[in-house]
């Protein structure tokens, strides 16, 4: 970290015409600041795996909500390597559950439609 601080302030000492550890302590902590907001890797790494993204794909086609039974259906994988892809879509933000009686039904997030979209489209080409 102390390499990547002291490049950073001769950077800033060009751009500035002089630098203090003040100045590179700020943009530190706006560079930071900068990376809370990435997100990317949890989604690309839970549509990575092909069982989760038919069931993703599945849930978009749907535009609506499908029972875990009926995903169970879709997809080759136990019911625990369901509940497990099911979990991962869920952490990545592009699957919602609600549970009504003993059936839970997920439906994709709009995140998921928007990512499904935009993935299918590059296919196309």
């Amino acid at each position: 970290m102390a390499q990547s601080a002291d490049r950073l302030g001769r950077y800033l000492e060009d751009e500035l015409g002089s630098c203090c550890d003040e100045d590179v302590q700020q943009r530190l902590t706006e560079l930071e600041s900068l990376g809370e907001g990435l997100h990317g890797l949890d989604v690309l790494s839970a549509l990575a795996n092909e069982t989760r993204y038919r069931l993703v794909r599945a849930l978009v086609a749907t535009d609506g909500e499908l029972c875990v039974c009926e995903l169970n259906a879709l997809s080759d994988v136990s019911e625990s390597g369901l509940s497990h892809a099911l979990s991962k879509l869920a952490d990545a933000g592009l699957v919602a559950s609600r549970t009504e009686g003993r059936w839970k039904h997920y439906r994709a997030t709009t995140r998921a439609v928007a990512l499904v979209t935009v993935l299918d489209g590059t296919f196309d080409e």
